[in-house]
């Protein structure tokens, strides 16, 4: 059975990775560079941040591939490489899920393009189509276990990320919203309007990520499950919010507030539960040690 699906059969609360970026930050990746190109030049940077997450209690681990459609890859020159560095990134994630001791699937980043697509943009909806179609090859032909459809805006571009997807793989997907707007998207979708839209495409899972902190998402993954859908719920927050210190962006969600998080989402009706921008690994035991104890 699909490692994924597999977990979601438990019925239990599934615990998710933390944040990419702010790892490889850390470790020294600079304000325009592409975290992507890591994955060939630091394949054991990227492979060690996924081990922390395993070992802090993640069940799912995400790829390194969040900005890996040619959109986002020409702004390094590296538009070309598409298919190479997102099979990459799914074999490094992958090599550390088989070595660990319990269940671990492999999730498989696709961000947004980064760029409208029209009325709003200049990107038709097929060219869309065609660079998320061109990433998920790469993605599934490296052996993820489903696709992580994350931090959109904009139901159209999601749309063309499921249908790109579908035109080249038949793995589950999961897909979450930024509702980072006063409780809705950048482009106005509310909780609500995500999660019936979403829940009548062949997805497994929906949710939020990314936005203003645990409140909003905690508000945000309520109005979903109040909706009754009977599609698991998605809660990655950020880790708080974030400050600029000494010219370095901080987020002010401490491993503790973490804890707190983790019960009340789990609450509102999460059942995968992780965390996104600011978040380490110490982030990812807190929540992982207050829900399974």
């Amino acid at each position: 059975m699909n490692k994924f699906l597999e977990l979601l059969n438990s019925k239990e609360i599934i615990i998710l990775d933390g944040a990419m970026g702010t790892m490889l930050f850390s470790l020294g990746l600079k304000t325009g560079e592409s975290p992507e190109l890591w994955n060939d030049i630091h394949p054991e940077y990227i492979g060690d941040i996924h081990q922390k997450y395993i070992d802090a209690g993640a069940q799912i681990i995400i790829t390194n591939s969040f900005g890996g459609t040619n959109y986002r890859l020409k702004r390094y020159n590296l538009e070309n490489r598409v298919y190479e560095l997102n099979k990459k990134a799914a074999q490094i994630a992958k090599a550390e899920a088989d070595k660990a001791r319990k269940l671990v699937a492999v999730g498989g980043s696709v961000g947004p393009l980064g760029e409208l697509l029209k009325p709003y943009g200049k990107i038709e909806y097929d060219e869309a189509k065609s660079a998320f179609a061109e990433q998920a090859k790469g993605l599934a032909d490296g052996c993820i276990d489903v696709f992580w459809i994350e931090t959109m805006g904009d139901l159209n571009e999601v749309n063309a990320a499921i249908e790109g997807i579908r035109s080249v793989s038949d793995l589950p997907i999961s897909v979450t919203m930024s509702f980072d707007t006063h409780g809705k998207t950048m482009m106005g979708v509310t909780p609500t309007k995500a999660a019936d839209f979403l829940a009548k495409h062949d997805v497994n899972a929906i949710g939020g990520n990314c936005g203003r902190g645990p409140v909003e998402l905690i508000s945000a993954i309520k109005e979903m499950h109040e909706l009754n859908l009977q599609i698991p719920l998605v809660a990655k927050t950020n880790a708080g919010l974030p400050k600029m210190i000494d010219q370095q962006i901080v987020y002010d969600g401490t491993p503790e507030i973490m804890k707190d998080y983790a019960l009340k989402v789990r609450e509102a009706g999460a059942r995968l539960i992780g965390a996104c921008c600011g978040s380490t690994p110490d982030h990812i035991r807190a929540i992982n040690e207050t829900i399974n104890n």
